[in-house]
């Protein structure tokens, strides 16, 4: 029997169609959680967007709990990669650190609904899967190379090589971020009265993590 090449491209049209399906689901999906709230997204408020019924949505996710770990590890992946080019061609250690976490305060404050998926989980009932949350932890060695090499020049104490250095520049972009989207998510980060001061709560890192006398 002999294979049309229509019939050969079939099922990667089809594979097409599903993917393109999918993006445009999550791309609802974040839109609700913008106007919504991240609480407030349902099956049936996109399937409504969609123009489906909220069944055919389990053709592409097998919950909303599914769409959520999409949506996590969507964001995981876009804020990794603006950090990654934040922290391009700046001096490595303390300076690189910043220009990433800045970065990556503008893409919070830019994708609002995201950004609390990630770092506050507001839905009690979402744990995000171990591929989704494998991302975060690429951010967390990102930061702890640009750590490593501020140590080495220097910057910082050796002590910055630590995990609780880790845990306090977590504190310090979360804080800030927090309270300007708390606050001020009108403003573009660096403006306002809360992420301005983030450059200068980075700079008390040395006070933390003093070089050894």
């Amino acid at each position: 029997m002999t294979v049309t090449s229509d019939e050969a491209l079939r099922p990667d049209r089809r594979a097409r169609r599903r993917q393109e399906t999918i993006r445009e689901i999550l791309d609802i999906a974040r839109d609700v959680m913008t106007e919504e709230g991240v609480n407030g997204l349902s099956l049936a408020e996109v399937a409504r967007r969609l123009g489906v019924k909220p069944p055919s949505l389990y053709k592409y996710f097998s919950s909303l709990m599914a769409i959520y770990d999409a949506l996590f590890l969507q964001g995981q992946r876009e804020n990794l990669e603006v950090m990654r080019n934040g922290m391009q061609g700046v001096e490595p250690g303390l300076n690189a650190l910043i220009a990433g976490l800045e970065a990556s305060g503008q893409w919070g404050l830019d994708n609002r609904a995201l950004a609390e998926l990630l770092f506050w989980r507001p839905v009690p009932s979402f744990t995000p899967s171990p591929e989704a949350f494998a991302v975060s932890m690429e951010m967390v060695e990102l930061q702890r190379g640009a750590l490593a090499d501020a140590v080495a020049k220097g910057e910082l104490g050796p002590g910055a090589n630590e995990e609780s250095a880790i845990y306090l520049v977590s504190t310090l972009i979360a804080g800030a971020l927090g309270q300007a989207i708390a606050n001020e998510p009108e403003l573009a980060w660096g403006e306002g009265r809360f992420s301005s001061w983030f450059p200068t709560l980075m700079r008390l890192l040395p006070a933390a993590f003093p070089l050894e006398a």
